[in-house]
């Protein structure tokens, strides 16, 4: 491999909006996500309603007809 070119990977830890701490190493120091395979409901069998009421009146709102 070429010298100079390629990222440095660290040790990081990557945090879920759930509580969840994963450590690994990436080009990032630290990592927010606000879903893992913790307590996403493909992984845990449960189903659970995300707040998107508000993300898709903004959506129409924004790019309506005027």
């Amino acid at each position: 491999m070429k010298q100079g070119i390629h990222p440095e990977y660290k040790e990081t830890t990557v945090k879920c909006a759930c509580g969840s701490v994963i450590d690994t190493r990436a080009t990032k120091e630290n990592i927010r996500v606000e879903i893992c395979a913790n307590c996403h409901p493909f992984f845990t069998g449960k189903h659970k309603l995300m707040d998107t009421e508000g993300r898709v009146e903004r959506f129409l709102n924004k790019y309506k007809k005027k």
